[in-house]
Protein backbone atom coordinates (compact mmCIF):
# COMPACT_ATOMS: atom_id res chain seq x y z
CA UNK A 1 0.00 0.00 0.00
CA UNK A 2 1.44 3.33 -0.91
CA UNK A 3 1.84 5.82 1.87
CA UNK A 4 -0.01 8.90 2.24
CA UNK A 5 2.23 11.53 1.72
CA UNK A 6 1.20 15.22 3.81
CA UNK A 7 1.95 18.49 2.95
CA UNK A 8 2.77 21.44 4.60
CA UNK A 9 -0.75 22.79 3.49
CA UNK A 10 -2.80 20.07 4.54
CA UNK A 11 -1.38 20.62 8.72
CA UNK A 12 -3.28 23.43 10.54
CA UNK A 13 -0.22 25.77 12.06
CA UNK A 14 0.38 25.46 15.55
CA UNK A 15 0.04 28.99 15.39
CA UNK A 16 -3.37 29.06 14.01
CA UNK A 17 -4.58 26.34 16.40
CA UNK A 18 -3.41 28.02 19.72
CA UNK A 19 -5.19 31.33 18.09
CA UNK A 20 -8.13 29.73 17.74
CA UNK A 21 -8.70 28.10 20.99
CA UNK A 22 -7.51 31.26 22.38
CA UNK A 23 -10.21 33.67 20.59
CA UNK A 24 -13.04 30.91 21.62
CA UNK A 25 -11.91 31.16 25.62
CA UNK A 26 -11.96 34.97 25.04
CA UNK A 27 -15.16 35.15 23.64
CA UNK A 28 -16.54 32.94 26.07
CA UNK A 29 -15.53 35.33 28.88
CA UNK A 30 -12.89 32.63 30.45
CA UNK A 31 -9.16 33.92 29.35
CA UNK A 32 -6.28 31.66 27.58
CA UNK A 33 -5.80 29.47 31.25
CA UNK A 34 -7.18 26.66 32.20
CA UNK A 35 -11.15 26.15 31.59
CA UNK A 36 -12.26 26.85 35.22
CA UNK A 37 -16.14 27.09 35.59
CA UNK A 38 -18.21 27.79 38.34
CA UNK A 39 -20.08 24.60 39.96
CA UNK A 40 -23.35 25.40 38.49
CA UNK A 41 -22.47 26.44 34.75
CA UNK A 42 -19.69 23.36 34.92
CA UNK A 43 -22.46 20.77 35.76
CA UNK A 44 -25.02 22.35 33.37
CA UNK A 45 -21.83 22.40 30.75
CA UNK A 46 -20.81 18.93 30.99
CA UNK A 47 -24.08 17.62 31.77
CA UNK A 48 -25.27 18.39 28.01
CA UNK A 49 -22.42 16.65 26.28
CA UNK A 50 -23.29 13.43 28.19
CA UNK A 51 -25.46 12.85 25.92
CA UNK A 52 -28.06 10.47 27.59
CA UNK A 53 -31.27 12.49 27.29
CA UNK A 54 -30.72 13.82 23.71
CA UNK A 55 -33.13 12.02 20.90
CA UNK A 56 -31.70 11.17 17.84
CA UNK A 57 -32.17 14.17 14.65
CA UNK A 58 -35.32 12.81 12.94
CA UNK A 59 -34.45 11.46 9.48
CA UNK A 60 -36.28 13.62 6.37
CA UNK A 61 -39.11 12.49 5.06
CA UNK A 62 -38.91 11.95 1.23
CA UNK A 63 -39.72 15.24 -1.39
CA UNK A 64 -41.29 15.49 -4.15
CA UNK A 65 -38.75 17.95 -6.64
CA UNK A 66 -37.62 18.30 -10.53
CA UNK A 67 -34.12 18.07 -11.72
CA UNK A 68 -33.67 20.78 -13.96
CA UNK A 69 -30.56 20.05 -16.10
CA UNK A 70 -29.16 23.62 -15.91
CA UNK A 71 -28.58 22.78 -12.05
CA UNK A 72 -27.65 19.32 -12.08
CA UNK A 73 -23.26 20.24 -11.94
CA UNK A 74 -21.43 17.60 -13.07
CA UNK A 75 -19.35 17.31 -9.73
CA UNK A 76 -18.62 14.64 -7.12
CA UNK A 77 -21.48 15.15 -4.47
CA UNK A 78 -20.41 14.64 -1.17
CA UNK A 79 -21.41 11.73 1.15
CA UNK A 80 -24.74 12.35 2.75
CA UNK A 81 -23.74 11.34 6.21
CA UNK A 82 -20.81 13.66 5.82
CA UNK A 83 -23.44 16.52 4.84
CA UNK A 84 -25.16 15.78 8.18
CA UNK A 85 -22.44 15.07 10.54
CA UNK A 86 -20.16 17.45 9.66
CA UNK A 87 -22.03 21.17 10.60
CA UNK A 88 -21.28 24.68 11.97
CA UNK A 89 -24.49 25.25 13.92
CA UNK A 90 -23.40 26.78 16.90
CA UNK A 91 -26.53 26.61 18.13
CA UNK A 92 -26.05 22.95 19.25
CA UNK A 93 -22.21 23.24 19.99
CA UNK A 94 -19.02 24.05 18.64
CA UNK A 95 -17.64 20.86 17.61
CA UNK A 96 -18.74 19.89 14.07
CA UNK A 97 -20.08 16.21 14.90
CA UNK A 98 -22.29 18.14 17.89
CA UNK A 99 -25.45 19.59 16.07
CA UNK A 100 -26.21 16.16 14.12
CA UNK A 101 -25.64 14.97 18.29
CA UNK A 102 -27.49 17.50 19.91
CA UNK A 103 -30.55 18.78 17.61
CA UNK A 104 -32.85 15.87 17.83
CA UNK A 105 -35.01 17.92 20.32
CA UNK A 106 -35.84 21.02 18.23
CA UNK A 107 -39.42 21.18 17.14
CA UNK A 108 -39.72 21.90 13.36
CA UNK A 109 -44.03 21.44 13.26
CA UNK A 110 -45.60 23.39 13.56
CA UNK A 111 -43.41 26.25 11.71
CA UNK A 112 -44.19 30.26 10.46
CA UNK A 113 -42.15 32.07 8.33
CA UNK A 114 -42.74 35.65 8.25
CA UNK A 115 -41.83 38.00 5.34
CA UNK A 116 -42.49 41.73 6.22
CA UNK A 117 -40.75 45.17 6.71
CA UNK A 118 -40.98 47.08 3.03
CA UNK A 119 -43.34 45.24 0.76
CA UNK A 120 -46.77 45.83 -0.28
CA UNK A 121 -48.14 42.49 0.47
CA UNK A 122 -46.24 40.77 3.86
CA UNK A 123 -46.53 37.27 4.14
CA UNK A 124 -46.99 34.59 6.40
CA UNK A 125 -46.87 30.91 5.59
CA UNK A 126 -46.24 27.91 7.30
CA UNK A 127 -43.73 24.83 5.84
CA UNK A 128 -46.38 23.45 4.42
CA UNK A 129 -47.97 26.39 2.45
CA UNK A 130 -44.14 27.52 1.70
CA UNK A 131 -43.10 23.94 -0.03
CA UNK A 132 -46.30 23.80 -2.02
CA UNK A 133 -46.46 27.34 -2.91
CA UNK A 134 -43.09 27.31 -4.36
CA UNK A 135 -42.69 23.81 -7.02
CA UNK A 136 -39.16 22.14 -5.76
CA UNK A 137 -35.97 21.13 -7.35
CA UNK A 138 -32.63 19.88 -6.71
CA UNK A 139 -29.57 21.80 -7.21
CA UNK A 140 -25.87 21.04 -7.08
CA UNK A 141 -23.77 23.55 -5.30
CA UNK A 142 -20.17 24.02 -4.22
CA UNK A 143 -20.69 24.65 -0.72
CA UNK A 144 -17.49 26.65 0.89
CA UNK A 145 -16.83 27.39 4.64
CA UNK A 146 -14.73 30.56 5.65
CA UNK A 147 -12.78 28.01 7.50
CA UNK A 148 -11.56 26.91 4.12
CA UNK A 149 -12.93 23.43 3.87
CA UNK A 150 -15.56 22.92 1.07
CA UNK A 151 -18.58 20.48 0.18
CA UNK A 152 -20.55 19.40 -3.12
CA UNK A 153 -24.36 19.65 -1.96
CA UNK A 154 -27.47 18.14 -3.53
CA UNK A 155 -29.82 20.97 -2.07
CA UNK A 156 -33.44 20.57 -2.50
CA UNK A 157 -36.05 23.99 -2.68
CA UNK A 158 -36.57 27.13 -4.67
CA UNK A 159 -35.24 30.47 -5.70
CA UNK A 160 -35.41 32.96 -3.14
CA UNK A 161 -37.13 35.54 -5.56
CA UNK A 162 -40.35 33.61 -6.12
CA UNK A 163 -40.73 34.26 -2.30
CA UNK A 164 -40.03 37.76 -2.10
CA UNK A 165 -41.84 38.58 -5.79
CA UNK A 166 -45.23 38.19 -4.20
CA UNK A 167 -44.27 39.98 -1.21
CA UNK A 168 -43.76 42.64 -3.44
CA UNK A 169 -40.95 44.40 -2.16
CA UNK A 170 -41.34 48.61 -2.11
CA UNK A 171 -38.65 51.07 -3.90
CA UNK A 172 -36.96 51.33 -0.38
CA UNK A 173 -36.23 48.10 0.02
CA UNK A 174 -32.45 48.09 -0.24
CA UNK A 175 -31.31 44.69 1.79
CA UNK A 176 -33.06 41.74 3.25
CA UNK A 177 -32.36 40.62 6.78
CA UNK A 178 -33.07 37.59 7.90
CA UNK A 179 -33.61 35.91 11.98
CA UNK A 180 -32.93 31.97 13.06
CA UNK A 181 -35.89 30.59 15.32
CA UNK A 182 -34.95 31.60 18.76
CA UNK A 183 -35.82 28.86 21.13
CA UNK A 184 -33.14 28.57 24.14
CA UNK A 185 -35.24 25.64 25.73
CA UNK A 186 -34.09 23.50 22.79
CA UNK A 187 -31.26 25.09 21.39
CA UNK A 188 -28.63 24.75 24.49
CA UNK A 189 -26.12 27.37 22.54
CA UNK A 190 -28.48 30.09 22.53
CA UNK A 191 -29.16 29.25 26.38
CA UNK A 192 -25.16 28.69 27.63
CA UNK A 193 -22.78 30.80 26.17
CA UNK A 194 -20.18 28.07 26.68
CA UNK A 195 -22.24 26.05 24.69
CA UNK A 196 -22.82 28.33 21.89
CA UNK A 197 -19.51 30.13 21.27
CA UNK A 198 -20.11 33.20 22.69
CA UNK A 199 -22.24 34.68 19.80
CA UNK A 200 -25.24 36.88 20.78
CA UNK A 201 -28.73 35.56 19.28
CA UNK A 202 -30.85 35.12 17.58
CA UNK A 203 -28.62 34.43 14.50
CA UNK A 204 -29.10 37.44 12.15
CA UNK A 205 -27.88 37.56 8.38
CA UNK A 206 -28.38 39.54 5.72
CA UNK A 207 -28.00 40.04 1.19
CA UNK A 208 -28.42 43.05 -0.56
CA UNK A 209 -31.33 42.75 -2.25
CA UNK A 210 -30.03 42.23 -5.45
CA UNK A 211 -28.23 39.43 -4.18
CA UNK A 212 -31.44 38.14 -2.50
CA UNK A 213 -32.86 38.01 -5.90
CA UNK A 214 -29.96 36.57 -8.07
CA UNK A 215 -31.65 32.79 -9.49
CA UNK A 216 -28.64 30.95 -7.74
CA UNK A 217 -29.86 32.59 -3.96
CA UNK A 218 -32.36 29.19 -2.65
CA UNK A 219 -34.30 28.92 -0.18
CA UNK A 220 -33.04 25.08 0.63
CA UNK A 221 -35.91 23.22 2.40
CA UNK A 222 -34.09 19.89 1.92
CA UNK A 223 -30.90 17.76 1.20
CA UNK A 224 -30.04 14.97 -0.82
CA UNK A 225 -33.96 14.45 -1.94
CA UNK A 226 -35.14 14.26 1.93
CA UNK A 227 -36.70 17.39 4.26
CA UNK A 228 -33.53 19.22 6.14
CA UNK A 229 -32.30 17.47 8.91
CA UNK A 230 -32.34 19.92 12.37
CA UNK A 231 -28.33 19.91 12.18
CA UNK A 232 -28.58 20.92 8.86
CA UNK A 233 -31.27 23.80 9.31
CA UNK A 234 -34.52 22.20 9.33
CA UNK A 235 -36.72 23.54 7.86
CA UNK A 236 -35.63 26.07 5.83
CA UNK A 237 -32.45 27.87 5.59
CA UNK A 238 -30.47 30.24 3.17
CA UNK A 239 -27.77 28.70 -0.02
CA UNK A 240 -26.03 31.42 -1.23
CA UNK A 241 -23.08 29.42 -3.16
CA UNK A 242 -20.81 32.14 -4.39
CA UNK A 243 -20.84 32.78 -0.35
CA UNK A 244 -18.83 31.52 2.53
CA UNK A 245 -20.88 29.40 4.61
CA UNK A 246 -22.02 30.76 7.34
CA UNK A 247 -23.91 33.61 5.35
CA UNK A 248 -26.40 30.69 5.06
CA UNK A 249 -28.72 30.95 8.21
CA UNK A 250 -30.30 28.23 9.16
CA UNK A 251 -33.82 27.48 10.68
CA UNK A 252 -35.43 30.93 9.13
CA UNK A 253 -38.27 32.40 11.20
CA UNK A 254 -38.14 36.06 9.39
CA UNK A 255 -37.36 37.88 6.53
CA UNK A 256 -37.25 41.49 6.75
CA UNK A 257 -36.66 44.03 3.94
CA UNK A 258 -35.63 47.08 4.60
CA UNK A 259 -33.27 50.42 3.79
CA UNK A 260 -30.82 50.09 5.76
CA UNK A 261 -27.97 47.15 6.04
CA UNK A 262 -29.01 44.52 8.40
CA UNK A 263 -26.38 43.68 11.16
CA UNK A 264 -24.95 39.94 10.83
CA UNK A 265 -23.65 37.78 14.07
CA UNK A 266 -20.32 37.08 12.59
CA UNK A 267 -19.49 40.74 11.53
CA UNK A 268 -21.25 41.39 14.93
CA UNK A 269 -18.77 38.73 16.48
CA UNK A 270 -15.24 40.20 14.81
CA UNK A 271 -15.87 42.35 11.88
CA UNK A 272 -11.82 42.09 11.23
CA UNK A 273 -12.82 38.93 9.99
CA UNK A 274 -16.46 38.46 8.73
CA UNK A 275 -17.04 40.61 6.42
CA UNK A 276 -21.26 42.00 5.06
CA UNK A 277 -20.44 40.17 1.79
CA UNK A 278 -18.57 36.87 2.66
CA UNK A 279 -17.48 36.52 -1.19
CA UNK A 280 -15.73 33.16 -1.66
CA UNK A 281 -12.03 35.12 -2.39
CA UNK A 282 -8.63 33.29 -2.55
CA UNK A 283 -7.00 36.40 -3.10
CA UNK A 284 -8.56 37.67 0.30
CA UNK A 285 -7.01 35.72 3.20
CA UNK A 286 -8.74 35.65 6.69
CA UNK A 287 -6.24 37.47 9.24
CA UNK A 288 -5.44 34.12 10.65
CA UNK A 289 -5.19 31.66 7.83
CA UNK A 290 -5.14 31.53 3.72
CA UNK A 291 -7.95 31.08 1.36
CA UNK A 292 -5.98 30.39 -1.30
CA UNK A 293 -6.61 26.57 -1.19
CA UNK A 294 -9.69 24.17 0.56
CA UNK A 295 -9.86 20.80 2.33
CA UNK A 296 -12.37 18.64 0.47
CA UNK A 297 -14.68 16.77 2.42
CA UNK A 298 -15.10 13.77 0.58
CA UNK A 299 -15.46 10.05 0.93
CA UNK A 300 -12.44 9.59 2.95
CA UNK A 301 -11.26 9.06 6.32
CA UNK A 302 -9.90 11.84 8.45
CA UNK A 303 -5.67 11.33 7.03
CA UNK A 304 -7.42 11.20 3.27
CA UNK A 305 -6.73 14.80 2.78
CA UNK A 306 -7.46 16.05 -0.07
CA UNK A 307 -6.67 20.24 -1.30
CA UNK A 308 -7.40 21.70 -4.09
CA UNK A 309 -7.13 25.88 -5.21
CA UNK A 310 -9.91 27.73 -4.21
CA UNK A 311 -12.48 29.63 -6.97
CA UNK A 312 -13.24 33.34 -7.00
CA UNK A 313 -16.85 33.16 -6.44
CA UNK A 314 -16.68 29.60 -5.33
CA UNK A 315 -16.87 29.11 -9.23
CA UNK A 316 -19.82 30.97 -9.85
CA UNK A 317 -18.10 34.39 -10.98
CA UNK A 318 -19.63 34.68 -14.75
CA UNK A 319 -23.26 34.45 -13.01
CA UNK A 320 -22.70 37.08 -9.66
CA UNK A 321 -19.21 39.01 -10.77
CA UNK A 322 -21.65 41.82 -12.03
CA UNK A 323 -23.42 42.36 -8.66
CA UNK A 324 -20.22 43.92 -7.60
CA UNK A 325 -18.71 45.84 -10.53
CA UNK A 326 -16.97 48.66 -9.56
CA UNK A 327 -16.84 47.13 -5.73
CA UNK A 328 -13.40 46.75 -3.84
CA UNK A 329 -13.67 43.35 -2.76
CA UNK A 330 -10.56 43.96 -0.47
CA UNK A 331 -12.33 46.61 1.55
CA UNK A 332 -15.68 44.80 1.04
CA UNK A 333 -14.79 41.60 2.07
Amino acid sequence: MKKKTFTEADITAEAVFFMQRRRILQALGIGSGTLMLPGAAQANFLSWFKGNDRPPAPMGEALTFSKPEKWQAALPLTPEDKIVGYNNFYEFGLDKADPAANAGRLTTTPWQLKVDGEVARPLTLSHDELTSRYPLEERIYRMRCVEAWSMIVPWVGFSLHRLLKDAAPTSRAKYVAFQTLFRPEEMPGQKDRFIGGGLTYPYVEGLRIDEAMHPLTLLAVGVYGKALPPQNGAPARLVVPWNYGFKGIKSIVSIRLQEARPPTTWHLSAPDEYGFYANVNPHVDHPRWSQATERVIGAGGILDVKRQPTLLFNGYADSVSPLYHGLNLQENF
